[in-house]
């Protein structure tokens, strides 16, 4: 299964991490809220070992709700309590070196120890209250962190397509087809490697009840429009945590 996946990188516009990937883990029931935002107020907030990707000139952030499940190291068994957990986590677009990637404001999970571990490897992980029920079609999803409740996010969301692979060009497919995560701590920038086939996605609708997971950005650095993809799972391998020079 694995050296399936390892053989197929036509679809990245980067190379494949170095070494051996280290973990692997399935996301499911994934849901993209992309929005276009000012690049003035965003470039900000964004590490100066990174370059802000733009499509046609516009950045873009994403709220990405999902379920993770099977999480293991590699040639051992999933791990008992945290083999399955919700996840939420909040991205933009960056660039290093001409390599396109994400660079993580959040992410908040429903279980302490990847939290814990996480944020130990130094990803913004954040311990929330989080559920998904699936009903008539549509995910409900919710989210509320212990640390600080008024960050939340409250919403339903279901494909209204058939699924479909982005072409290369399209917004949709720079928005998905990246493999390269990054993160800062303490002035140092920090990089992960994943890799997994492309993605598969259906057109989503959405009803949004409750957004509060970014408040630094103010109302009007985000426009109006929002485009919303959903996909049904992805295998995914991880490469170590690295330190970028």
């Amino acid at each position: 299964m694995y050296q399936n996946i390892l053989n197929e990188t036509g679809h990245r516009a980067s190379p494949l991490p170095d070494g051996p990937w280290l973990m692997t883990q399935k996301w499911e029931d994934v849901f993209f809220m992309h929005m276009p935002v000012s690049r003035e107020f965003i470039r900000s907030h964004i590490p100066n070992h990174l370059e802000l990707d733009t499509y046609n000139g516009e950045a873009w952030i994403s709220i990405t709700p999902l379920k993770i499940s099977d999480l293991r190291m590699r040639m051992l068994p999933p791990f008992p309590y945290i083999r399955k957990f919700l996840e939420l986590n909040v991205r933009t677009y960056v660039r290093r070196e001409g390599i396109p990637g994400i660079y993580f404001f959040s992410l908040d999970a429903e279980k302490i120890l990847p939290v814990m571990g996480a944020r130990a490897g130094t990803l913004p992980y954040f311990y929330a209250s989080m559920e998904m029920k699936k009903r008539g079609g549509w995910f409900h999803y919710s989210s509320r962190r212990h640390c600080n409740q008024n960050v939340a996010f409250k919403g339903s969301y279901r494909p209204v397509s058939e699924s479909w692979y982005p072409e290369a060009g399209t917004l949709s497919n720079w928005l998905l087809e990246r493999y390269y995560l990054w993160t800062q701590l303490k002035g140092n920038v920090f990089t992960i490697g994943i890799h997994h086939k492309p993605w598969e996605v259906s057109d989503a609708e959405a009803m949004i009840e409750k957004q509060s997971l970014t408040p630094f950005l103010s109302p009007r650095a985000m426009g109006n429009r929002m485009l919303l993809h959903y996909a049904r799972s992805r295998r995914v391998l991880i490469w170590p945590l690295k330190k970028v020079d």
